[in-house]
C-alpha cells in the first residue's frame, strides 16, 4: 500500500501515539531514511518502509540486548518530539554535548510524569549546575520556580547561559535588530554579491533536479550507486560552471589559509566584511542587555556561515569556498557568501523563543559565572554580579545539583566557539578545561579527568545544604565515577541508565546509553 505524505503522517501519529507532521515524512524521505516512489509527480510512501522506521518495540528489544536489561526505556522521552526537546530559548545557539530539558525536569520535579517518585527538590531551592554548558539547568530551575546558579570556565558558555535567561525589552529588541537588518540590506546592495548567489542558486537547482533526483539516497543505500565515485564526477562538471560565475561577478573567494585568527581562515571575505558591519552596530546601541542578545543572535548566525560542508559543521576539516558534493543534502551545495538571509531567520526565531520561554518564567533568579568550579568562592563572587541572588544563596544555602560533566577526550569547549572568542574578544582558558579532546583518552588523561572532576564537588560541596542530592549525567565507559564520588566524600546511592536517542544524523541507530548518578553525602 502507498500513502501520501499527509496520509503517512496520520499513520505515523496513530502507530506512535504522539504528532508526527507531513513535513516530518518529507525530512525522512529527503534523507534517505524512509523510501518513496513518484507517480504522476505525486510522492508515495510504501507502508512497509515506514513499518520499518518506526519498529520502536523491535528498536527497544535490540537496544536492551546491546546495553542490558536495566535500559531505562522511561528516560529515552521517545514519545517527545523535537520541538519540544529544543522548546524556546534551548534552541537560541548551537551547543555540542547538551542534555535535553525533559531528562532535567524529571529529576528536578515530581510532577513531569505519572510515576510515584521522591522529591528532592521543591520550588524556592536552589539548584547549581557546576558544568553549566548552554544553561539547559538554569532555563529549566526557572521554568519550575527555582533559584539556580551556573558555573562555567568558558566565558562564551556563561554568555549563552545568561542570555538565554535574562528579561529583556521584548520591544526595543526587535526594534533594534529590524533597524540593523535595513542597514545590512543596505550594506549587502552594494556589491555584486545578491546577484551572483540568485544566479548560482538557480543554476544549481537545474544541475541538481537533473542528477540528483528524489530517489538518488534511496539508490545510495541499496548499493546502485556508489556515492564517492558519482559525487565527485558531478562536483567537477558544476565546478567549471561555478568558476565562470566567480569570474563573470568578480567575487573574491581568497582565504589566507596560515592565518592564526579563526574569522579570516573561517569566512569568505564577503561575509566577513558583513559580520565587522553588524558587529560595530551592535557596538553602539545602548541598552547592555540588548546589546547582548543581538550579540547572541550574531554568534549564532556566523556559527551558521562559516566555511565549511554542511556535513563537516560539527567538526570543522578545511575551509571550503567552492561549490561541493554534499554527503549530507546528496547533491551540489555552495558556499555562503552573505550573512543576510541567516542574520533575518535567527532575529525573527531568536526574539519569538524570549517571547515563548517569557510566558512561562517564574519571580526566581538564576546566573551563570565564569570561573574554575574546582577553586571557585561560589557566594562571594555571585555577590560581585547579583547581589540579590547571592543573598538568597547565602540565607538557605545551595540543595544539590544537576549536571553533566565533559566527557574525558570528546570536545574541545573553548574551540567550538572559537569565532565568538575572536570577534567578541572573550578571555579563552582552554588550559583549564577539565577532560579537553587535546588531552585524548589515556591513562593520564582518565587520571587527570578524576582528580578534576573530584575536585569541583569537593569545592561545591561548601555551599551546599547538609542534606544535599547531586545528580549527574555520565557515558562512563571508563568506570571513573565511583572513584570521583569516593575522592569527593560522596557515594552513589541509586544509578538511572538511559538510552539516547537520535543523538545526531551520522549515529542516531547505535545503540547508546548515558547514567544519571544520584549521589549524597558519605557518612562514616
Amino acid at each position: 500500500m502507498l500513502l501520501t505524505p499527509k496520509q503517512a503522517s496520520q499513520w505515523a501519529s496513530k502507530h506512535l501515539n504522539k504528532n508526527v507532521t507531513p513535513a516530518n515524512i518529507t525530512y525522512l524521505i529527503q534523507y534517505g531514511r524512509i523510501e518513496s516512489v513518484v507517480d504522476k509527480g505525486s510522492t508515495l510512501i510504501p507502508v512497509q518502509s515506514l513499518e520499518n522506521y518506526y519498529s520502536l518495540n523491535h528498536r527497544k528489544t535490540r537496544w536492551k540486548d546491546e546495553l542490558g536489561d536495566d535500559l531505562n526505556w522511561t528516560l529515552s522521552f521517545e514519545k517527545i518530539k523535537e520541538a519540544e526537546t529544543t522548546k524556546h530559548v534551548h534552541r537560541l545557539h548551537p551547543y555540542k554535548g547538551k542534555f535535553i530539558p525533559q531528562l532535567v525536569g524529571y529529576f528536578l520535579d515530581a510532577h513531569t510524569d505519572n510515576f510515584k517518585r521522591d522529591i528532592y527538590f521543591r520550588p524556592g531551592d536552589i539548584v547549581l549546575d557546576p558544568f553549566c554548558g548552554s544553561g539547559t539547568t538554569l532555563v529549566q530551575a526557572n521554568e519550575l520556580g527555582m533559584h539556580a546558579i551556573g558555573l562555567d570556565v568558558s566565558a562564551f558558555n556563561a554568555f549563552i547561559s545568561n542570555a538565554k535567561v535574562t528579561t529583556y525589552n521584548l520591544t526595543r529588541l526587535y526594534e533594534e535588530s529590524q533597524k540593523i537588518t535595513v542597514s545590512l540590506k543596505n550594506f549587502v546592495a552594494t556589491s555584486k554579491i545578491v546577484e551572483f548567489e540568485s544566479k548560482l542558486a538557480e543554476m544549481l537547482v537545474d544541475f541538481n533536479n537533473q542528477y540528483f533526483p528524489v530517489s538518488f539516497k534511496r539508490q545510495i543505500r541499496a548499493g546502485e550507486i556508489d556515492q564517492k565515485e558519482y559525487g565527485t564526477q558531478k562536483e567537477a562538471e558544476f565546478l567549471n560552471i561555478y568558476h565562470g560565475l566567480v569570474s563573470e561577478y568578480q567575487i573574491d573567494i581568497q582565504m589566507p589559509i596560515d592565518s592564526a585568527r579563526f574569522m579570516k581562515q573561517w569566512y569568505l571575505p564577503s561575509v566577513r566584511a558583513e559580520i565587522d558591519f553588524v558587529h560595530s552596530l551592535i557596538r553602539k546601541v545602548k541598552d547592555p542587555s540588548i546589546q547582548n542578545a543581538l550579540m547572541l543572535i550574531l554568534s549564532r548566525t556566523i556559527r551558521s556561515c562559516r566555511a565549511t560542508t554542511h556535513a563537516d559543521l560539527g567538526t570543522l576539516r578545511k575551509p571550503m569556498t567552492t561549490t561541493y558534493y554534499c554527503r549530507k543534502h546528496g547533491k551540489i551545495c555552495k558556499p555562503l557568501f552573505s550573512i543576510l538571509s541567516w542574520w533575518e531567520r535567527y532575529c525573527k526565531d531568536s526574539v519569538q523563543r524570549w517571547v515563548e520561554f517569557g510566558k512561562l518564567k517564574t519571580d526566581t533568579r538564576q546566573h551563570c559565572l565564569t570561573g574554575d568550579s574546582r577553586t571557585i568562592d561560589i557566594f562571594r563572587m555571585l555577590k560581585q554580579v547579583d547581589p540579590q541572588s547571592a543573598e538568597i544563596a547565602q540565607k538557605q544555602r545551595i540543595k544539590g545539583i544537576f549536571t553533566s560533566p565533559p566527557y574525558v577526550g570528546l570536545i574541545n569547549y573553548h574551540e567550538q566557539h572559537a569565532y565568538a572568542y575572536d570577534l567578541f574578544g572573550f578571555k579563552r582558558l582552554d588550559e583549564l578545561e577539565i577532560g579537553p579532546l587535546f588531552r585524548g583518552k589515556g591513562r593520564e588523561a582518565r587520571e587527570s579527568y578524576i582528580h578534576g572532576v573530584a575536585a569541583v564537588f569537593k569545592n561545591c560541596k561548601r555551599f551546599l545544604t547538609d542534606a544535599y542530592d547531586v545528580f549527574i549525567v555520565a557515558n562512563d565507559k571508563f568506570n571513573m565515577y565511583p572513584t570521583i564520588a569516593e575522592i569527593a566524600g560522596m557515594h552513589i546511592v541509586n544509578q538511572h541508565k538511559r538510552p539516547v536517542l537520535n543523538r545526531t544524523e551520522k549515529n542516531r541507530e547505535s545503540a547508546y546509553s548515558e547514567t544519571i548518578f544520584h549521589l549524597k553525602e558519605r557518612r562514616s
